[in-house]
């Protein structure tokens, strides 16, 4: 990673939010719903190269229970570069001291990010179980 990028542990602005979800192929959410999203980070991570969003993490939950992984996205332009691993990093480093005996950490990998999350020892929970979701 490049000595020039600005590592935060800030919430983006909205607008950011969105806009490097978009680059990064992902689904760009409702400004209403990213607002109220956002508020509710327990743990955020940024990557700034000068003033531009170039890479992100969240954690999202209870705090005591139940965490999970969000967000993470990575510039095109920037990817290849480390910065998935850095911000998956920070994330760890927050979940090791913040999490409890017992506290179950989740996430939803999209091939090929599944290859970096268990670099940081995420592992897939079938067949004892399987992932499932409802979209609105």
């Amino acid at each position: 990673m490049e000595k020039n990028y600005q590592i935060r542990h800030e919430i983006p602005s909205a607008e950011s939010f969105n806009q490097l979800r978009q680059k990064a192929g992902l689904s760009v959410k409702d400004s209403k719903a990213v607002d109220i999203g956002l508020l509710h980070t327990l743990f955020a991570v940024t990557i700034y190269d000068k003033d531009r969003l170039i890479a992100m993490g969240r954690v999202v939950g209870d705090g005591g229970t139940v965490f999970h992984v969000v967000d993470i996205a990575v510039n095109p332009s920037y990817q290849r570069k480390g910065l998935g691993k850095k911000v998956m990093a920070e994330i760890m480093d927050y979940l090791d001291t913040h999490t409890f005996k017992g506290s179950y950490v989740s996430l939803i990998a999209d091939s090929p990010a599944d290859q970096l999350y268990q670099q940081f020892g995420f592992c897939y929970t079938a067949p004892g179980s399987v992932g499932m979701y409802r979209m609105y």
